[in-house]
C-alpha cells in the first residue's frame, strides 16, 4: 500500500519545487505514473485481501474504488489548468495540494482495517473539499454551498462515533478482517437497533439519501470543477463503501431496519430524476442525477445478497466516471459561455461538432445505454429488487424512463438547436479537452468489455 500512498504524499513537495512552467506537466505525468500503477491492486486472488497489514487492507470491494481514486487525480488537474489560468503561483500550488490531501485521506479511507481509522479519514476529506469549495468556488453562495456541505455531513457523522465507541466496548475490536472472522451478532434490542441507524444516517448523509441530499446540489454548483469531480466520483461513494462494511458487522439488523431507508431512496429516485426535468442550471441537473443514481446503490447494498453487493460496486464505478465526464463538459461550456443556463447554450453541435459527440456519448452512458457498464450494474439492482420484493419494478421502471428522458432533454438543449448569436465568436476546443474526455472514456470501454474485476467482493 505504501508504494502508492508515498508517491502520493511525494507530489507535494513536487507541487511547491517545480518550476512555473514545469508546474502542470510534472503533476500530471507523475500522478498518471501512480494511478497506472494503481491498476495492480486490481489482482485480488486472498480471501483476506491484498497487501494485508495490521493496520491496510485492501480487497475486492476497495480496490476498484482506490484505482478510481487515483485514476481521478491526472483528470482533475487536467480539467483545472484553465479554471487557474489567471491565480498566482502560490495559490495555484496551493490548490493542488489541496487536491494531493484530499486524494491521500481518500486511499487511506479505502484501505484502512480499523473502523476507527476509517472514521478519522471520512471525516478528514471534509477539510480540503471545504477549502476548495468555498476559496475557489464561482459565485459568492460558495460560502453557504460550504456551511452546507460542512455542518450536514459532521451532524450526519457524530451518531457514527458514539456508535463505533459502543461496538469496541461490546465487540472488543474495530478490526474488520477480526470482526468478520469473529462473525458476532448483534441482538434485536432497542439499543442495537438505535446503534444500526447511528451507523447508517452517517453514510445515508454522505450518499446522499433523498432528504438529506440538499447539501449535494449546492456544493456542486458552486465548487470549482476539480470539486465537481472529486464530489461526484469518489466522494458519495464513500458512503456506499461506509453502507456494505457497516452492513457485515450489524446482521440481522440491517434485513429488519432497512425498510424505510429503501422506501425513502426508491421514492427519492423517481422525485430527483422528476426534479432533473425540470432544471434551467446544468450543474444542477448533473448533481440532481447523481442523487438518482447514488439511490440505486443504497437500495443494492442494503438488500444484503450476493448480486445485490455486485451491483452496488459496479454502479459506483459506473456512475464515477460517467458523472465526473459530464460535469468537466458542463464545464468546457461554462468557460465558453460564462453560464451555466442550459438555454444559453443552445446550437453548440454546428460550433464544437467533436464535444458534441462527447456529449452524445456520456449522456447514452448517463442512461445507461446498452453496452455500457452503467447498464450492466442497473439491471443487476432491477434483477436483485424485484426478487426482493415484485412492487418495486414500478418505481424503478418509472425511473429508468425518466433517467431516459432528462438525459436526452440535457443533450438536446445544449447542443441541437439554432445557434445563439452570443455564440458566433465561441473559441475552438482544446486538445487537453478531448485527452480529458478520453481518459474518461477509455476505463468505461475496457470495463463494459470484462467487468468481473470491478464486480466486488462477492465475485
Amino acid at each position: 500500500m505504501l508504494k502508492i500512498l508515498i508517491p502520493t504524499l511525494m507530489l507535494i513537495p513536487l507541487t511547491w519545487l517545480s518550476k512555473k512552467p514545469w508546474l502542470w506537466t510534472n503533476l500530471t505525468v507523475h500522478s498518471l505514473l501512480i494511478s497506472v500503477w494503481s491498476l495492480t491492486l486490481l489482482n485480488n486472488s486472498m480471501d483476506l485481501g491484498y497487501n494485508y497489514n495490521n493496520s491496510m487492507f485492501i480487497d475486492s470491494l476497495s480496490s476498484p474504488l482506490i484505482v478510481l481514486s487515483c485514476w481521478l487525480l491526472p483528470l482533475m488537474i487536467i480539467a483545472s489548468q484553465n479554471h487557474l489560468m489567471d491565480e498566482p503561483s502560490n495559490r495555484k500550488k496551493t490548490y493542488l495540494t489541496m487536491l494531493i490531501i484530499l486524494q491521500l485521506s481518500l486511499i487511506m479511507a479505502f484501505s484502512s482495517s480499523e473502523l476507527i481509522m476509517f472514521y478519522i479519514m471520512f471525516e478528514s476529506t471534509l477539510i480540503p473539499t471545504l477549502i476548495i469549495i468555498t476559496r475557489w468556488g464561482n459565485q459568492n453562495e460558495r460560502l453557504n454551498a460550504g456551511i452546507y456541505f460542512i455542518f450536514y455531513t459532521l451532524t450526519g457523522s457524530l451518531p457514527l462515533l458514539v456508535a463505533l465507541i459502543y461496538l469496541y466496548h461490546k465487540m472488543g475490536s474495530l478490526h474488520m478482517p477480526m470482526m468478520s472472522i469473529m462473525n458476532m451478532t448483534l441482538d434485536s434490542s432497542m439499543s442495537s437497533s438505535l446503534l444500526w441507524y447511528a451507523c447508517m444516517m452517517a453514510f445515508m448523509v454522505k450518499m446522499p439519501l433523498y432528504g438529506l441530499h440538499l447539501w449535494l446540489p449546492k456544493a456542486h454548483v458552486e465548487a470549482p470543477i476539480a470539486g465537481s469531480m472529486v464530489l461526484a466520483a469518489v466522494l458519495l461513494k464513500l458512503g456506499g463503501y461506509g453502507i456494505m462494511r457497516m452492513t457485515a458487522f450489524t446482521e440481522p439488523l440491517t434485513t429488519n431496519l432497512c425498510y424505510p431507508f429503501m422506501t425513502l431512496s426508491m421514492w427519492g429516485m423517481v422525485m430527483t430524476s422528476s426534479i432533473c426535468m425540470r432544471q434551467t442550471d446544468l450543474k444542477a441537473l448533473i448533481a440532481y442525477s447523481s442523487v438518482s443514481h447514488m439511490a440505486l446503490v443504497i437500495v443494492a447494498a442494503l438488500m444484503q445478497t450476493p448480486m445485490s453487493f455486485m451491483a452496488a460496486t459496479t454502479l459506483m464505478i459506473a456512475h464515477g466516471l460517467t458523472s465526473s465526464m459530464l460535469f468537466c463538459l458542463a464545464n468546457s461550456n461554462y468557460e465558453r459561455i460564462h453560464s451555466r443556463t442550459l438555454l444559453l447554450a443552445r446550437g453548440l453541435q454546428t460550433v464544437l461538432p467533436l464535444m458534441c459527440t462527447w456529449w452524445l456519448i456520456a449522456s447514452l452512458a448517463n442512461l445507461a445505454l446498452p453496452p455500457s457498464i452503467n447498464l450492466i450494474g442497473e439491471l443487476m439492482v432491477i434483477m436483485t429488487s424485484f426478487s426482493w420484493s415484485n412492487m418495486t419494478i414500478i418505481l424503478l421502471g418509472i425511473n429508468t424512463v425518466i433517467t431516459a428522458l432528462y438525459s436526452m432533454y440535457m443533450f438536446t438543449t445544449s447542443q441541437r438547436g439554432k445557434l445563439s448569436q452570443h455564440l458566433y465568436s465561441t473559441k475552438p476546443t482544446l486538445t487537453r479537452e478531448h485527452l480529458l474526455m478520453v481518459l474518461h472514456l477509455i476505463p468505461l470501454l475496457i470495463m463494459s468489455i470484462n467487468p468481473k474485476f470491478i464486480l466486488g467482493p462477492t465475485y
